[in-house]
């Protein structure tokens, strides 16, 4: 039991250690390359990296992710203030190893659109965020860092939970259908016995029953029914006066 809790509280370590370091590396990665653009290029600007597969392109985004519902700052900060805290709050129920890298590519993520959001102009809450990534050929967008290690953690997350791995590492095991079938025939089975046998005791015990009234009847019909006995009537008093 001790030894199952040790490995138990080193796991979850681990998980924890994994996550942090992903998102740090997701965060660090991101912020460098969004000080090097703006050091770097001009607004607009378009930098052919493969031709037309990968190309920097500096804009400055006051959407979400792939600069999505533009105008919309302020709720994206909130949003990403809350999930930034429900991700801080949750991670110490994580015991595998998959699971600390999809919420650490999440973590690193958020945190660092959150960084724009609020250090960047026009202002706190309402900064726009860096993007400079364009892949024309795949989507039409222009991304960042930030926004890849988002996207890779619910890529990662839907595949966790079609394959059934809980936040545990372990894999939901479930019944096959022909299997859940056999059990429940094999349930139904002694209570479609049961019910054959009290149908049985019933219909005995209702022939016994009618046996015994074909009997009393014979018996009946062979003496004739007991006569009950008169009572004499009283003699009158034949005193003399």
């Amino acid at each position: 039991m001790e030894a199952e809790a040790r490995r138990s509280a080193q796991v979850r370590i681990s998980a924890l250690v994994l996550l942090v370091a992903i998102a740090a590396t997701i965060y660090g990665l991101d912020y460098l390359t969004k000080q090097l653009v703006v050091t770097n290029l001009t607004e607009g600007e378009i930098v052919p990296v493969l031709g037309p597969v990968l190309q920097w392109q500096f804009v400055r985004n006051p959407g979400a992710a792939f600069s999505i519902a533009s105008g919309m700052t302020w709720i994206f900060t909130i949003l990403a203030a809350g999930v930034l805290t429900f991700i801080i709050w949750f991670a110490r129920r994580i015991r595998s190893l998959l699971w600390a890298v999809v919420f650490g590519l999440l973590l690193g993520g958020v945190l660092g659109n959150l960084t724009d959001r609020l250090t960047r102009e026009p202002g706190f809450g309402l900064g726009h965020v860096i993007d400079f990534i364009s892949t024309p050929w795949m989507l039409p967008a222009i991304y960042n860092v930030a926004d890849i290690g988002v996207v890779s953690s619910m890529v990662l997350f839907l595949f966790l939970t079609i394959r059934g791995i809980g936040l545990d590492g372990e894999r939901e095991v479930r019944p096959a259908r022909g299997a859940a079938d056999d059990e429940a025939e094999g349930a139904a089975e002694p209570a479609e016995g049961a019910e054959a046998a009290e149908g049985a005791e019933a219909s005995e015990g209702s022939e016994q029953s009618a046996d015994s009234e074909r009997s009393d009847d014979a018996i009946e019909e062979l003496f004739g029914e007991p006569e009950e006995p008169e009572t004499p009537a009283s003699a009158p008093d034949s005193r003399e006066d």
